[in-house]
């Protein structure tokens, strides 16, 4: 009967270890089976959970494609990060990789935080805003207006942060600043 069980639970590793798996090999200019494994871990508690940690690992193909995946998978079922909130702040945040940070930018706002969170998340993406990627700090103006929204004292602090990027930043920073004005300013 233990043996069962244990072949059992070697059986369940290798189907976890396969989707993380999927995420391998090529290069950072390709998501490979990203999509695919986004679909399958918004069904799945314990996959999502493989791909999660899997945004932290050795590899940078595996990092990037494990973000892409986690923010697909959590913009469908954004409760699915609730649980690796403080992980995601003190950790996969930390990432330096530009591809996990544009993702992770992404993936905060869809976090319920309380108070003291949310001001990491907010710190973590006027930090973001120091990237040398630009995509990384149009992600991260997204992300702080995203916050914004909620908060009428944050909302104060990003406006003109937005009014700064839409007249110095990238060409995609300033046409998403000015959208992202006439949101925050109605």
């Amino acid at each position: 009967m233990q043996g069962a069980k244990n072949l059992g639970q070697l059986a369940a590793c290798m189907v976890m270890k396969n989707v993380v798996d999927k995420l391998r090999g090529g290069e950072r200019r390709s998501i490979g089976q990203a999509n695919e494994v986004a679909k399958e871990i918004s069904g799945d508690r314990k996959k999502f959970a493989q791909v999660f940690a899997a945004m932290t690992d050795e590899d940078a193909v595996v990092r990037m494609r494990a973000a892409d995946a986690m923010e697909k998978a959590s913009a469908a079922i954004p409760e699915l990060l609730q649980l690796f909130a403080r992980e995601m702040l003190h950790k996969v945040a930390a990432v330096e990789q530009q591809e996990v940070r544009w993702h992770v930018a992404q993936m905060l706002p869809r976090l319920r935080l309380k108070p003291r969170d949310r001001g990491l998340a907010v710190a973590i993406l006027l930090e973001y805003l120091e990237d040398r990627s630009s995509i990384v700090r149009t992600f991260a103006i997204q992300g702080l207006a995203d916050f914004a929204v909620q908060d009428e004292r944050l909302r104060a602090r990003v406006i003109p942060i937005l009014e700064k990027l839409t007249s110095t930043g990238s060409p995609a920073m300033r046409a998403r600043g000015r959208k992202l004005l006439k949101t925050l300013q109605r």
